[in-house]
């Protein structure tokens, strides 16, 4: 069976993260730059993808926080400026579903993963581009990265949670 191969279509992607402040609200932030490669058969049901985002366009809307998860007692930037996940295999659920598995590296800590993965469609944009829709999600605990840093409440509680979700709205160019 031949693969086809897609690219991610940054300018109608987003990768994101979530993880509990104070254990009580919720903080977002995101990736910027990201890049990725896909090859799968016509219904996704056979994937090979490889992605990788850049530390340096991190976001939260909020200046000293990013600058905070940049530094060493976070992502550590300036040794380790990619973090990046390349699949390992895939598992059909239901028409549409699937659990994507594969090797999630951060700060040269590689652990296996899974995602889940629902196919939203295909469909030809006005310039005659072939496009495919995802929405992923995922949930890994910071510590197992070597993201320990933290600090404990006066109420005893976490200021950042070890629990991230990760959440990606993904949209393939078709090669």
């Amino acid at each position: 069976m031949e693969l086809i191969k897609w690219d991610i279509d940054p300018t109608h992607s987003e990768v994101q993260f979530k993880v509990k402040h104070l254990v009580i609200t919720t903080v977002t932030g995101n990736f910027g730059i990201f890049s990725g490669k896909v090859s799968a058969s016509e219904n996704f049901e056979t994937i090979d993808a490889d992605f990788s985002a850049e530390v340096s366009s991190i976001t939260t809307n909020n200046e000293q926080r990013d600058g905070h998860l940049k530094s060493v007692d976070f992502f550590d930037l300036e040794n380790f400026p990619k973090i990046t996940f390349k699949s390992t295999g895939v598992n059909k659920k239901s028409e549409g579903e699937f659990d994507l598995t594969g090797d999630l590296t951060i700060k040269d800590i590689t652990k296996s993963i899974t995602l889940s993965v629902v196919y939203e469609g295909t469909a030809t944009d006005p310039w005659g581009n072939v496009k495919a829709g995802f929405e992923i999600a995922g949930k890994i605990n910071r510590h197992d990265f070597g993201l320990v840093w933290s600090v404990i409440t006066e109420a005893g509680g976490a200021l950042v949670s070890d629990d991230v979700k990760i959440l990606g709205n993904i949209q393939l160019v078709k090669q």
